[in-house]
C-alpha cells in the first residue's frame, strides 16, 4: 500500500490531466480555492471538521470522474493517521440542566406533524369542554338562584268561556 498515491496526489494528478486550474475547479464546484489547494497538499489542518474534508473531496473527485468510494475510503484511512482527526472530538463533560434536556427534546420534534397533533388535541379538548358545560347547564335548576315568590296572574279571569263554533255540515 506504500506504492499507492495519497488522496491529495490523486486529486492533483487528475486535475492536471484534465488541464483544469484551481480557479476553474473552484468556480465549478463552488469550493474555495484555498480549500482545493489544501486538499491537493494533504493539509487537513485547514479544515474544522472531517465532514468538510469528506464532502469537499467527494465533490472534487466526482468532478474529476475518480472512483469516489475508493477515494473516500483512502481519505478515511489518511484522516485516521492525523492527530487532529484520528478520534472523534470528546463530548462535553459539563453537566446539562433541565433546560438543555428540554431544548434537545424540542429539537427532535417534527413540527409539521406536531402542529397537526396539537390542533387535533385542541379540537378534542374544546369539544370535551363544550359537552361538559352543556351538561352542567342542562342539569342545573333554573330556579336555584331565585327567591321564593307568589304567583300573580297577568289576566283577570271572569269565569266566562268562549262559545264553540257551529259544527260543519256533513256530506
Amino acid at each position: 500500500m506504500a506504492d499507492m498515491p495519497t488522496v491529495a496526489e490523486q486529486l492533483r494528478t487528475a486535475r492536471e490531466a484534465r488541464k483544469l486550474s484551481v480557479t476553474e475547479v473552484a468556480e465549478i464546484t463552488k469550493i474555495r480555492s484555498d480549500h482545493i489547494r489544501a486538499l491537493e497538499e494533504g493539509n487537513f489542518d485547514v479544515f474544522v471538521a472531517p465532514v468538510y474534508i469528506r464532502g469537499f473531496t467527494r465533490t472534487y473527485a466526482t468532478l474529476l470522474k475518480l472512483d469516489v468510494p475508493e477515494i473516500i475510503q483512502a481519505l478515511t484511512v489518511e484522516l485516521g493517521q492525523t492527530e487532529k482527526f484520528a478520534e472523534p472530538p470528546p463530548l462535553s463533560k459539563e453537566r446539562k440542566g433541565a433546560l438543555d434536556f428540554l431544548m434537545l427534546q424540542l429539537s427532535k420534534v417534527n413540527w409539521q406533524k406536531g402542529a397537526v397533533g396539537l390542533g387535533v388535541l385542541a379540537v378534542v379538548g374544546i369539544l370535551i369542554l363544550a359537552v361538559w358545560l352543556w351538561r352542567q347547564q342542562r342539569n342545573a335548576d333554573p330556579s336555584a338562584g331565585l327567591p321564593p315568590a307568589v304567583y300573580k296572574p297577568t289576566q283577570r279571569l271572569t269565569g266566562e268561556t268562549l262559545r264553540l263554533p257551529p259544527p260543519a255540515p256533513r256530506r
